[in-house]
């Protein structure tokens, strides 16, 4: 009986410890997940914002001058002298090399000489008192040679002006193809000349933009001269009336103003034409936007939190995206850190140059 007693006490004793134990076991798991530290992930925000926002379609071109020229020589002789360099800048009607013209000058000055014989003769007959003694035939005959001398007279100065050889208009010399001395023959080449102050861009655009593009539209051009926000504005010239059947494209004629001389022809450009301008949109950074089987969202802040929105987009223009649904002018998006985030994810908001180094 005693026996009994003592191990139903044993039991008991050893049952409570247990239940102490566990109790003990409980208490410091709840106090662990009390200490364990909770991990923010950082992120950089940023206001949407209103702005204008435009369309454009974009491509590439390169630079032509419309107008540029090759100089040839319209006679055969020895180069005298040359005025001008390759690099030179010039005028219209400035002399750029002069080709011997004695043979030429001697024509021209026989030629003279002969008008004013025959001039001289015709007067004099003019003047007799007898003209009845004067055939009306001499006359006539020596009128025709009068005529025919003056001619042959204008050609030889033709020939002598010609031996200059003259800017047809302002421009820059970008080739010269002979030296003091050579032997020039008729209609070699002598330089190449072109005017910088406008240049072309050719474009081929989709029969389908023909509906979005009018004459005098603007266009922006950019080259490997300027940065990537930098362009240099343009308009329509001229549009093709005529698609090309093989690439379904139509030819637009760029226009650029380049009186400074920045761009040079033969340049390689990226042309923006401007479609259409959105006022006071809704606009964010293009890096915030989330896409996930091609459907875009964004994160923005409530209290700790991310929060996923999906948004519909409108214009891109720049690095920036116009937000047609999904996003008030009030709200504040995840511009850096979006990546990593989820929707409810615990999140601290920091400074721009703080998310670098909390990284």
């Amino acid at each position: 009986m005693f026996n009994q007693k003592l191990a139903k006490l044993f039991a008991i004793i050893c049952f409570s410890s247990v239940v102490a134990a566990c109790s003990q076991s409980n208490a410091d798991q709840a106090n662990k997940e009390k200490e364990k530290p909770v991990y923010k992930i950082p992120v950089e925000t940023q206001p949407v914002r209103v702005s204008d926002i435009s369309s454009f379609y974009a491509t590439t071109a390169s630079l032509d001058a419309p107008l540029e020229a090759t100089l040839v020589s319209r006679l055969a002789g020895m180069v005298e002298t040359l005025h001008i360099e390759e690099g030179d800048r010039v005028t219209k009607g400035q002399l750029l090399a002069t080709v011997d013209a004695k043979r030429l000058r001697f024509d021209l000055e026989r030629a003279q000489a002969e008008v004013m014989v025959i001039e001289q003769e015709l007067n004099r007959l003019k003047k007799m008192d007898n003209q009845e003694y004067i055939s009306r035939d001499q006359l006539a005959k020596l009128e025709f040679n009068l005529a025919a001398a003056k001619s042959l007279e204008k050609l030889a100065e033709l020939k002598v002006f010609e031996s200059e050889i003259r800017a047809p208009f302002d421009g820059v010399i970008t080739d010269r193809f002979v030296k003091v001395g050579a032997m020039a023959t008729e209609f070699s080449k002598l330089f190449h000349i072109i005017n910088e102050d406008e240049l072309h861009a050719i474009i081929h655009m989709p029969e389908a933009q023909l509906k979005h593009i009018n004459v005098g539209q603007s266009v922006f051009v950019q080259t490997s001269l300027q940065n990537d926000t930098d362009y240099i504005k343009g308009n329509v010239l001229r549009i093709s009336p005529r698609i090309e059947r093989q690439s379904g494209t139509f030819k637009v004629t760029v226009q650029v103003n380049n009186r400074d001389h920045l761009l040079k022809a033969g340049m390689f450009a990226k042309v923006k034409v401007k479609y259409a301008t959105h006022n006071d949109a809704l606009t964010i950074p293009a890096n915030a936007l989330v896409n996930q089987d091609n459907r875009y969202s964004v994160f923005t802040i409530d209290g700790e939190k991310a929060r996923k929105v999906p948004v519909t987009l409108g214009f891109r223009d720049n690095g920036l995206v116009e937000v047609i649904d999904g996003l008030t002018a009030a709200d504040a998006i995840v511009v850096r850190g979006q990546q990593s985030l989820k929707d409810d994810a615990l999140v601290e908001v920091i400074a721009p140059l703080n998310v670098l180094a909390a990284k």
